[in-house]
């Protein structure tokens, strides 16, 4: 890990500790004491089992949807890229840090880059139509908590669904009309190849038209063939952000509160589209704030405070501490590859010189 992603981590926590002090500084009373005393163990431990498995639906969303493009990736690689993703999301400015990760790491499992970008794609098209439903299904069932939102992010909420909608057509687009929009990425490499010189921009402009065949070709797959792992994807997709949602609940309950299901799960949605915009570094700051005025309709303010905390280190800090982990393991195993190529080379090069 070089310097700069080591500086963002600590502007990314900052960031939350910063907006989390203040938050537990105006909330914090005499009545918080007697909660942390009653703290339940238990649906906390939940919580964070919750967590766990929402991450290893989140991996089987991914070793499905690239087996149905051909490719056997282990559940084990498919896990490690998934949470080795949250601490780049957690860095980057509306978590999109962690597509490149993950479209790395299928790379490094042998799926080539064209079709793992078009995985990696799908994904974020099936995050976009699962929460565009669950939140048509919110504004249905709980039309009434509507009018006592903050007017900022219920626009913030429109403008993340916009982008998301935005991305599912320009997606559908490219899968019906390859050609052209190849013919636009096309321009835009060349533009760059010609503004940026270096044997990186060399590379990336030389296999560019292969790769852009392969990922129009992936995602014609998808609506074709592949159909079944879009499929499997959705139902893995359905399950992670219901398992994300309901953690919230059980921290709750662990406050000694009631869950507040059906309100919790359209706060977490309104917060889970906002914290997609490009603000702040993992959303930090934004998430706080956005889950205290929501849940300051709901929940005791000497208890708001104690359950944000909850929230982002569950939702957060422990993205970065495993993160951190999984990062590691990475970060070896590029080493060890690297090690390798230059052994090889060397012994190359001193086979070429003895002859």
């Amino acid at each position: 890990m070089d310097k700069s992603q080591v500086r963002w981590i600590w502007i990314s926590v900052a960031f939350s500790t910063v907006v989390l002090l203040i938050v537990l500084a105006t909330t914090f009373d005499a009545n918080t004491i007697l909660t942390i005393l009653k703290l339940n163990l238990w649906f906390l431990l939940l919580a964070t089992l919750l967590r766990v498995a929402s991450l290893l639906f989140w991996a089987l969303r991914v070793r499905t949807m690239s087996g149905s493009l051909g490719y056997k990736v282990k559940f084990s690689h498919c896990f490690n890229l998934v949470v080795a993703n949250l601490l780049a999301g957690a860095i980057t400015p509306g978590q999109a840090g962690g597509e490149p990760v993950r479209i790395h790491e299928l790379y490094r499992a042998d799926v080539k880059i064209g079709d793992a970008t078009a995985v990696v794609l799908m994904e974020r098209v099936l995050d976009g139509v699962v929460l565009v439903i669950m939140g048509l299904l919110a504004m249905l069932l709980l039309g009434n908590i509507w009018r006592g939102l903050n007017i900022g992010l219920i626009i913030g909420m429109f403008f993340g669904l916009a982008i998301m909608i935005g991305l599912i057509l320009l997606l559908f687009y490219s899968a019906r009309r390859p050609e052209r929009v190849k013919v636009l990425l096309t321009r835009i490499i060349t533009w760059a190849g010609t503004r940026w010189k270096g044997k990186t921009m060399q590379k990336i402009t030389r296999y560019a038209d292969v790769e852009m065949d392969n990922f129009f070709a992936s995602l014609h797959r998808f609506t074709t063939s592949g159909r079944k792992g879009l499929m499997h994807g959705t139902i893995f997709t359905t399950l992670f952000w219901a398992s994300e949602f309901f953690i919230a609940s059980l921290l709750l309950l662990s406050l000694g509160q009631p869950p507040f299901i059906a309100e919790s799960y359209l706060f977490q949605l309104i917060i889970a589209i906002v914290m997609m915009i490009p603000l702040t570094p993992g959303s930090s700051g934004i998430a706080e704030l956005s889950a205290t005025s929501l849940y300051a309709l709901i929940v005791p303010a000497s208890v708001l405070g104690l359950f944000v905390l909850l929230w982002r280190l569950l939702l957060f800090y422990f993205n970065i501490l495993i993160g951190l982990v999984a990062s590691l393991h990475i970060f070896r195993r590029e080493l060890r590859i690297k090690d390798e190529k230059e052994t090889a080379a060397s012994e190359l090069q001193i086979s070429e010189n003895g002859r």
